[in-house]
């Protein structure tokens, strides 16, 4: 803190418009359509396109006047409002625009970290129109701080020194962002290993076999009858709960009456559910806690647990997600009578426990928000976000003229 606070200490600073201070630079003009006819995986020229969206191409592919090889900030006008800063050579559809720096005591990568604190306002001036976007003066005649502005060599020392600091943690969430996309690939390679058995090699039971399995779906408590939810205290979950992953609370509750009074049912913790039916049809989620459900989900139960792991059941259907969409794919819903002739391989319990085992650890390590690399993830994030304010801050009563 003491570094930070003589970094800045009597810093004076002057405001200047963006467009004044940077170099614009327009896009091409290119259709969907043709990023996805054109688009190479291992092309050297990034084309960057609203949202998310972006195709590599050879350079022969656009006119060489729309290829731009300076670091840059590539405006994103509709729909998703960001910024984005990119240093190989690149393009962007005709609607975007960007912005480099030709003056070499103004760093690009500076404005870039103060845009970033700004999106909140430019998305809430893009909320204003029907299509969420900005404007070219949107951003031009947006101001932005330039540190002693009389002293160009300390102004670009203040700078890079910032720059510095916010890259050391965007750096390290990159890192486990990358290690967590390693570690997703590795935790589907055994997951699937572990899953996989041959006919013959272990007892398959569908199901539907109720020595194994209980099988029940939810209700809803009819919404205009207020007891039924005013003040309740019993979890109630949609289908959007299911997500192929654990799921350790509600967003509802209803009441004892609601429950009595419906055919909603309280599932006992460890249960697997499954989405019957909407954008989750298929998904899986493991009940951590006691629970209802509305009628879109199905919950399975072991009935002996000295033979049927709960937990492997959820990792198992987990597993299935794909198989199910491929074969039920013009299935509008699922229902409990299909769900039921399903069949699952069950190896010994012993051999069960040790499947969890493995990919309870690669579970924690891949989702957990309170142990993983997720968590770590978050906090690079918040680290980065607090001194961003911190170091980019300056108060405009220090305005000079």
């Amino acid at each position: 803190m003491s570094y930070l606070e003589k970094l800045l200490d009597g810093v004076e600073v002057e405001w200047k418009p963006l467009g004044k201070v940077l170099v614009r630079t327009k896009g091409t003009s290119i259709t969907a359509g043709q990023m996805k006819e054109l688009h190479k995986n291992d092309a050297p020229l990034k084309i960057f396109a609203g949202g998310k969206t972006i195709a590599f191409f050879d350079y022969d592919d656009i006119p060489l006047k729309d290829i731009n090889k300076e670091p840059s900030i590539i405006v994103k006008s509709r729909g998703v409002i960001e910024f984005e800063y990119y240093d190989k050579p690149f393009s962007h559809k005709n609607e975007m625009w960007s912005y480099h720096s030709t003056n070499e005591n103004l760093s690009i990568k500076y404005v870039y970290h103060f845009l970033k604190i700004q999106e909140p306002y430019f998305r809430n001036i893009a909320s204003r129109m029907q299509m969420p976007q900005i404007s070219i003066p949107d951003t031009d005649k947006f101001n932005i701080p330039i540190p002693c502005p009389d002293n160009p060599k300390k102004s670009l020392e203040i700078q890079q020194k910032i720059v510095a600091i916010l890259d050391t943690f965007m750096e390290l969430s990159a890192e486990l962002s990358a290690e967590l996309s390693a570690r997703n690939q590795q935790y589907s390679y055994y997951r699937e290993q572990l899953l996989s058995f041959e006919e013959g090699e272990v007892d398959w039971k569908t199901l539907g076999d109720r020595d194994f399995f209980e099988i029940t779906s939810g209700g809803t408590p009819a919404t205009s009858i207020k007891e039924y939810w005013d003040g309740g205290s019993i979890p109630w979950l949609k289908s959007e709960s299911c997500n192929n992953e654990s799921v350790y609370s509600a967003n509802n509750y209803i009441t004892e009456l609601g429950l009595k009074k419906s055919s909603a049912k309280l599932l006992n913790k460890d249960s697997t559910l499954m989405a019957l039916v909407g954008a989750t049809i298929f998904k899986t989620a493991y009940l951590e806690f006691q629970a209802a459900t509305n009628q879109n989900i199905a919950s399975i139960k072991s009935t002996n647990t000295s033979f049927v792991n709960d937990k492997y059941v959820f990792y198992y259907l987990t597993n299935q997600y794909e198989v199910f969409k491929s074969e039920m794919r013009n299935y509008g819903m699922l229902n409990l009578t299909t769900l039921r002739q399903f069949k699952i391989p069950v190896p010994s319990p012993e051999e069960q426990a040790r499947i969890v085992s493995i990919l309870d650890k690669f579970d924690t390590l891949t989702t957990s928000i309170s142990e993983g690399l997720p968590k770590e993830i978050a906090l690079r994030k918040r680290q980065y976000e607090y001194y961003r304010e911190m170091l980019l801050a300056f108060p405009k009563d220090n305005l000079v003229a």
